[in-house]
């Protein structure tokens, strides 16, 4: 189960950095942006490592409290989630 969790987790990381580059990149440009509902969308389906390496990196969406806030809940739900099923 670990290693599917893992096969799903890596390619959704992948496409999170890339959104975020590339609407860092769009924001620099004045040109259309990523919705944010798409960016949390790939975080809740499994991409949040790379959800926050792109945070991280492209010092994007870091000082959004609002953006932050769901984020993190994002993050808790999915940590606790493994915990459950791994963890005890």
């Amino acid at each position: 189960m670990f290693k599917l969790w893992l096969i799903l987790i890596v390619p959704l990381s992948v496409v999170a950095f890339a959104l975020y580059g590339w609407d860092k990149r769009q924001a620099k440009l004045d040109r259309w942006r990523v919705p944010e509902k798409t960016l949390h969308g790939v975080a809740v389906i499994g991409g949040w490592p790379g959800a926050f390496a792109g945070q991280q990196f492209f010092r994007h969406k870091t000082r959004k409290t609002s953006f932050q806030v769901t984020f993190w809940v994002t993050v808790v739900g999915h940590l606790a989630m493994l915990w459950c099923l791994y963890g005890s």
